[in-house]
């Protein structure tokens, strides 16, 4: 292979990050957490671009998510990076090295990649551990991203083929759902989202976490976070009548559309109508719109058991027909050892503290 280079980039450099944006929208492993602009979902972090270079063209992106911690360290996060062919060690390796000059500067302490790769993919698992770093793989929802998804496949399907790949029971919900009278609305991120739309669906967001016990983000989240996706997100609606039931956010990104955040109302007359199973059919009608290769429902269990909390959203996502997918897990290069054993007791603790948390929510 020829010479390879690293490039370092900031968001001040605007040519650069449209380059690099470029590069990662037409890539087949291009993620939109990995794009520049999700930077501008995370006020809190700093950020850096990597680019490898071969022949003066980019041949391998990485988006750092930088963290700063006590003591003047820093943490460094790629989420669901890099970005290139991941069997082509020479070229992980430019990236790795960018990302360790980027570190240098920062007092970063580690790297935590994890990867769009699948648990089958070893060669892909081989080249990251020989660039010294270590897989972690839970069996839940511990880790940063899901480690397990369902995923459909959508290249030459049409409308007809893909409901008819839903199981028989999803597609009597769909249908009971546009019976009993829901209608479904949606906004881009950058065509002016009603206040009230918005209200609505962090209303419903609210309330899923306190039924389902898990911590929601403020409106001012999800308000930035539909700004930085643009046009690439939707904000999704279900309403009975005049009343908002359900509620989603997709995002669209290359040849990608991704399930993120769905929220309902817990009342028994709206459940009874099954609105989620008609956003969710719309996502799906969205994506094969758009000629997307992929549909990507997002985190489920590891695998279907009955006596698991979460048994309920397994089957409502397999019922749409998509593939059970394993990711290889999440890696992490050690750069300072003294302070990332320092992190990674405090991190240890905040676990323990949210585990604790969620119990007594669960009261």
């Amino acid at each position: 292979m020829d010479t390879l280079d690293y490039q370092i980039i900031t968001e001040r450099e605007n040519a650069l990050c449209a380059e690099m944006e470029a590069f990662v929208r037409a890539h087949s492993n291009g993620h939109f957490m990995q794009s520049p602009r999700w930077r501008l979902v995370k006020e809190h972090w700093q950020w850096r671009g990597v680019l490898a270079r071969q022949k003066g063209a980019i041949c391998g992106t990485l988006s750092l998510l930088i963290r700063p911690l006590p003591g003047g360290w820093s943490l460094l996060y790629a989420p669901r990076g890099p970005v290139c062919d991941r069997h082509q060690t020479e070229v992980l390796a430019c990236l790795v090295a960018g990302a360790r000059a980027a570190a240098d500067e920062v007092r970063g302490c580690c790297l935590i990649l994890d990867p769009d790769v699948e648990e089958s993919d070893l060669a892909a698992h081989r080249a990251l551990r020989s660039l010294g770093f270590v897989c972690q793989r839970s069996e839940g929802f511990e880790a940063i991203q899901p480690r397990f998804v369902f995923r459909l496949p959508l290249a030459g399907r049409t409308e007809a083929e893909l409901l008819a790949g839903c199981s028989r029971q999803t597609r009597y919900q769909i249908r009971l759902a546009e019976r009993r009278g829901v209608t479904v609305s949606h906004w881009a991120g950058d065509g002016g989202i009603p206040d009230g739309a918005l209200d609505d669906f962090c209303r419903l967001m609210e309330e899923t976490g306190r039924r389902d016990h898990f911590l929601t983000r403020p409106r001012e989240y999800f308000a930035q976070l539909l700004g930085a996706l643009g046009a690439d997100g939707r904000l999704y609606l279900a309403r009975l009548g005049d009343r908002a039931i359900a509620g989603s956010i997709a995002v669209r990104y290359g040849d990608k559309v991704w399930y993120l955040y769905g929220a309902s109302s817990g009342a028994s007359e709206d459940r009874r109508a099954r609105p989620n199973y008609l956003l969710q059919w719309e996502m799906m009608r969205w994506a094969l719109e758009s000629r997307a290769r992929l549909y990507d429902f997002r985190g489920v269990p590891g695998r279907e058991d009955p006596d698991d909390p979460l048994s309920g959203l397994y089957r409502f996502k397999k019922g749409f027909g998509g593939r059970h997918t394993a990711f290889a897990g999440q890696y992490t290069l050690v750069l300072r050892r003294g302070a990332y054993a320092a992190l990674s007791a405090g991190l240890e603790m905040n676990r323990l503290w949210r585990k604790a948390l969620r119990r007594l929510a669960a009261g």
